[in-house]
């Protein structure tokens, strides 16, 4: 993905860390502009790139399949980060010695020696808490590599390359258990790069109107909105470049939560879009006939989307492009070479159009986390109402029923689903909640109502706290509300007599179950 902002970038290359995402995170918290690319897919090192950052990764550099970067026109040149894997590549690159650890060096550690003098490391002091995730450890560096910082473990836990601006460390400070991680970032990326802080709400509003005019020209815009906060930013963006030439459409595909397509239709009526709702629940139930495997129903419903979108676009004098809301998250985890962070699943509105959809694709959020999305949706002056709601998977209910999906089960999910989310309004948690829903599993247990067995349906309750959706905890809601819940879910919807709650995070697990 190239980047169409003039505006200071640093590039990340993948070399197939979990934690890559988070680099990027952490350096757009700084508001500057950055882009994740596979280690082996460097873009254009245009004069905008300031810097650059090399992942970790779950290979070993000595593996004889090791992931190897291009470095030409990057080390010496640009500023250059190393972390993890990166900086032992480099150790090793360098004629170092680079060897499996005594013991796998994994969590916190501390810094037992810092060189104050080190541009990178300013304002870090001795004592601050890092963490490590890795396998080897580098044993030697050569001649014109200077430490900069240590462990008790690790004599190398960072160095810098004598008479170039190549910095390493063998730490991860993207994460949050690393305390002074995005101090050392901000050092990186403000006084090595030397990047101007513009990546704003303000700026990408008004670079990315500038762009759709640019992109769409006089041309009309069919958008498929969903009522979630992506694809209304989307909306409101596209209506701010072209107004009355963007044409919005919201499919019921039955796989909404209960009385979402009334709702969401009513609530964009003071808002100026142009709103047709379509009935096509039957075609996504026939899609989805039959099948259980998780990518085949994702598979499915995004042909059906496409199809109806191609049947409705076909009805609009003019249309030529479908605008979706597709955000950086989707991209990252649908896209995979060799080494880069492994595909976890597709996305429906990930991958392009098919041959016969004469439809042109924008995506006017694709270079944006879910937490900016919402910092864009209120410089645009979108409703909290609508900002501040859940994410909502794409594919909607059938990636929360587990195996064939049914309309007795999209029902029974329904109540199950609005129960739960109305008791978290009613109980004051909602806002405190990232993303909730519920789960229904595919398995019976057995029960007693009215002094009577019962072998009915289980379902499964998520809540979790995250920032951008690439890592999650889960919630931990207070008994009682969950107890209430409970009793609820089993006394008002019939069929259902387990409820169970998800404590995993992600990682490992996913916020999604499919």
């Amino acid at each position: 993905m190239q980047s169409f902002y003039s505006m200071d970038t640093i590039i990340i290359l993948d070399f197939g860390s979990q934690y890559t995402q988070l680099i990027a995170r952490k350096i757009r918290e700084l508001n500057v502009y950055c882009e994740i690319h596979p280690f082996n897919k460097i873009p254009a090192l245009t004069p905008d790139v300031k810097g650059v950052v090399f992942s970790g990764s779950p290979y070993s550099c000595t593996a004889p399949d090791a992931p190897v970067p291009d470095m030409v026109g990057i080390k010496g040149k640009l500023p250059l980060l190393a972390v993890c894997y990166g900086a032992q590549y480099l150790a090793r690159w360098g004629g170092g010695v680079v060897e499996p650890s005594a013991t796998r060096e994994y969590g916190r550690a501390n810094l037992s020696y810092v060189d104050a003098s080190s541009p990178l490391l300013r304002g870090v002091s001795v004592g601050s808490q890092v963490w490590m995730s890795h396998g080897d450890t580098i044993q030697h560096v050569p001649d014109n590599y200077r430490c900069i910082c240590s462990t008790d473990n690790v004599r190398y836990a960072g160095y810098q390359i004598e008479g170039e601006p190549t910095y390493a460390i063998q730490f991860h400070p993207e994460v949050h258990h690393s305390t002074d991680g995005l101090t050392l970032l901000r050092n990186f990326v403000m006084d090595i790069c030397h990047c101007n802080a513009t990546w704003t709400p303000a700026s990408f509003v008004e670079t990315t109107v500038e762009q759709l005019r640019a992109q769409v020209g006089d041309d009309t815009v069919v958008l498929g909105l969903s009522g979630g906060v992506d694809s209304t930013v989307a909306a409101v963006l596209l209506n701010k470049a072209i107004g009355s030439r963007l044409h919005c459409i919201f499919v019921d595909n039955g796989l909404l939560r209960k009385n979402e397509f009334q709702n969401v239709l009513e609530s964009y009526r003071d808002m100026g879009l142009n709103v047709k709702g379509v009935d096509a629940k039957s075609r996504f139930y026939k899609a989805l006939s039959g099948l259980t495997d998780p990518e085949k129903k994702r598979k499915a419903i995004g042909k059906t989307f496409i199809d109806v979108f191609d049947a409705e676009a076909k009805q609009i004098s003019d249309a030529k492009w479908l605008a979706q809301g597709t955000i950086y998250p989707d991209v990252i985890e649908s896209s995979s070479v060799k080494g880069p962070s492994q595909t976890i699943k597709s996305h429906h509105n990930v991958g392009g159009l098919p041959d016969y959809m004469k439809l042109k694709l924008v995506e006017p959020l694709r270079s944006l986390f879910k937490d900016e999305v919402r910092r864009v949706g209120r410089q645009l002056g979108i409703k909290d109402s609508l900002i501040g709601r859940h994410p909502f998977p794409g594919p909607g209910l059938a990636i929360r029923i587990l195996g064939e999906v049914t309309p007795e089960k999209v029902h029974v999910l329904q109540e199950v689903d609005d129960i739960f989310i109305q008791g978290l309004r009613d109980a004051d948690l909602y806002d405190k909640v990232w993303q909730a829903g519920a789960i229904l599993l595919p398995i019976q247990s057995v029960g007693v109502m009215g002094d009577e067995r019962t072998y009915e349906r289980v379902v499964a309750l998520r809540a979790v706290e995250s920032v951008d959706g690439m890592t999650a905890d889960w919630c931990h809601l207070p008994y009682e509300f969950l107890a209430k819940m409970s009793n609820e879910i089993i006394n008002r919807v019939r069929g259902v007599n387990r409820v169970c709650y998800d404590i995993s995070s992600k990682p490992p697990a996913t916020i999604e179950w499919e």
